[in-house]
């Protein structure tokens, strides 16, 4: 498939540039930003339509005007972190902690750049909704290419607003006409009814003018599959706001169709999901994949300039410190779920300090990343890796990521040639949708489809579709090859990588794929155990849905805000992480997290950015704020 990449330094030149960089109304924004191409040029033929959605679709990557870490913060700190099954130091330890405020400038970028995205769809919607259809795509826009836009365009504004909608709950909606130049204030929606309707009122448009495969076959553009995933989702939030439970039907349907007529399917092997080669595979419905092609050993495009490894790799690789992970969630795994060694990487813990705490050692991740092939931390015998927590001004957990710290070293020869490190952010994939089915299913007496949904995906965590598929993914194996021989291949690695790096050419993928099919512990058995053995509050249903989603979707902006809208996070927070007041150097050798605050409902939705209330006086504060 062609990427829409190609197309982003064109629509900022026929002047979809920012018109509303915030909410309200800002100075700098008076100049006017369409004196360099009359933005009718948009609407003159299908060609120029079609560059100019790409204006709208560049609003997926980091911006200099709004949110330069966009795709990350806020991302992470609103999507993981309140579970703290993703956890933090330094300036961003109160995400763990619900120390957020209206203050908290990761909030406040995210939501200019929701709002910035915004305005261009609006921008762009009303010159497009008013074009007569041609029946040449030349002389001007056709109407299969008009209705096309118009659902991506509406799907995209809707993708936005969800995202806001699932943090601040209420927001104020900028209609179409609608900018904060010419709307000095607005009100947040005044319910939940007209914040979720809106969504779906756009997305009815999408789903009906869009088809599962994306226009021109260009991977990244919204698709049918795309639209009835966040009309589902709109619908659950919507049972959950309202406690009505008709909602759930109808999230139902459009998963069904989903399951049933998309294009879909899951990847043989979890692991492989994060490798460059697997952008845009079978399982993925809607992602933001950073890659900058030719740009990638320079500083001038954002998507190659991107901090992600830094921002996830362990501090003594090269890592900055904002992306840790729990024991509470390494130890949550079942014995054969490959889900975790897939997800993450931990230091060299010694085996009798593990087992104390009847934590399991893994033999893939155990103090190296397999994908780069780094040894974590120093070779001096001064590392702090194979403490069970890790020091870098707090304490932290001494695991990390590999579904984002996997394709580039975030310390050979990183700031120079080996700065690019293609990433793949999923917004939804298909397990995403057979959770959500899962949870309509059961809240609408479907009990039996929801475990078989449940157990599908357990199929593919244990190994099972593996077997026999090794072959089927060389292709992946080989980058990780060819990533070794450039690391010992630059001279000023040489030295570093003697000593960091467990190099073996031409070996097999990092997580070893199984040879045989394995016997995978029923859902519904295992989930009933271990509801009594935490002692949750919640259906066993709802503990299997959401432990799934947490073994599934760690480092994955979607975990937290669907646990919370199915009504978990508080037997979560309460049961996995208990109070516990253990801290400072006894956390060395202590694998649980410490928490000393009371969970609080209210903090699961984000405050309103401070600064929006300043200059927006009509919009007011969430509560517990």
């Amino acid at each position: 498939m062609k990427s829409i990449i190609k197309y982003l330094g064109v629509a900022a030149g026929v002047g979809l540039l920012l018109s509303g960089a915030t909410s309200c109304k800002e100075e700098f924004l008076e100049t006017d930003h369409y004196d360099v191409v009359d933005l009718n040029a948009l609407y003159s033929n299908d060609a120029n339509a079609i560059k100019g959605m790409s204006g709208i679709y560049d609003m997926m990557f980091p911006q200099d005007e709004t949110d330069g870490d966009w795709g990350f913060k806020p991302n992470l700190f609103v999507g993981c972190h309140p579970t703290m099954d993703t956890q933090a130091t330094g300036w961003d330890i109160a995400w763990c902690n619900q120390a957020w405020s209206g203050q908290s400038t990761e909030l406040n970028g995210g939501w200019l750049h929701a709002y910035a995205a915004i305005t261009r769809c609006n921008d762009y919607l009303a010159g497009l909704e008013k074009v007569v259809p041609s029946l040449s795509a030349s002389t001007g826009v056709t109407e299969n290419t008009k209705n096309t836009l118009i659902g991506e365009a509406k799907a995209m504004r809707a993708f936005w607003y969800s995202w806001l909608a699932q943090n601040f709950r209420r927001v104020p909606l900028l209609k179409a006409g609608e900018t904060y130049n010419n709307t000095a204030t607005k009100a947040r929606a005044a319910s939940d009814d007209e914040m979720w309707n809106f969504i779906i009122e756009d997305l009815n448009v999408a789903v009906e003018n869009l088809d599962w495969v994306p226009f021109q076959k260009e991977a990244g553009r919204c698709t049918k599959g795309m639209a009835l995933a966040y009309r589902a989702d709109a619908y659950m939030w919507l049972a959950y706001w309202k406690n009505d439970k008709s909602y759930y039907e109808k999230a139902k349907a459009d998963l069904k169709e989903i399951l049933e007529k998309g294009p879909y399917k899951l990847n043989k092997s979890f692991a492989t999901l994060w490798d460059p080669q697997s952008a845009w595979g079978p399982e993925c419905i809607w992602a933001e994949v950073l890659d900058e092609g030719s740009n990638w050993n320079g500083w001038s495009d954002f998507t190659a300039k991107f901090n992600l490894k830094w921002y996830v790799a362990c501090p003594e690789n090269g890592g900055w410190g904002s992306l840790y992970l729990s024991w509470e969630w390494y130890s949550c795994y079942e014995h054969g779920d490959k889900r975790r060694d897939g997800s993450c990487c931990t230091g060299a813990v010694p085996e009798e300090d593990l087992q104390k705490y009847g934590i399991e050692k893994s033999d893939n991740v155990w103090g190296w990343n397999p994908y780069t092939q780094e040894v974590l931390g120093k070779t001096d015998g001064s590392t702090a890796t194979k403490q069970l927590h890790f020091n870098n001004g707090e304490w932290a957990p001494a695991i990390w990521t590999t579904k984002l710290w996997r394709a580039s070293s975030a310390d050979i020869n990183s700031w120079g040639m080996g700065m690019w490190i293609p990433s793949i952010i999923y917004w939804k994939r298909l397990p995403n949708v057979m959770l959500d089915y899962a949870e309509c299913c059961f809240n609408t007496g479907d009990e039996a489809t929801g475990w078989d949904m449940i157990n599908q995906l357990r199929e593919r965590a244990f190994g099972n579709l593996e077997v026999g598929a090794e072959a089927e993914y060389a292709k992946n194996t080989a980058y990780y090859n060819q990533l070794a021989k450039f690391y010992t291949g630059a001279d000023a690695a040489k030295d570093y990588f003697k000593t960091h790096a467990l190099f073996k050419d031409d070996r097999g993928y990092p997580i070893p794929f199984n040879t045989a099919k394995v016997t995978v512990p029923d859902a519904k058995e295992y989930y009933t155990q271990l509801k009594a053995k935490k002692g949750f509050e919640s259906e066993v249903w709802k503990v299997a849905v959401n432990e799934e989603r947490r073994k599934e979707f760690n480092c994955e902006w979607s975990l937290c805000p669907d646990m919370h809208r199915s009504g978990y996070l508080g037997d979560h927070i309460n049961h996995n992480y208990p109070k516990d007041a253990t801290k400072g150097d006894a956390l060395k050798d202590y694998p649980w997290t410490p928490r000393s605050y009371d969970y609080s409902e209210d903090k699961m939705v984000m405050p309103i950015p401070s600064d929006e209330l300043v200059k927006n006086p009509a919009c007011d504060q969430n509560p517990g704020y």
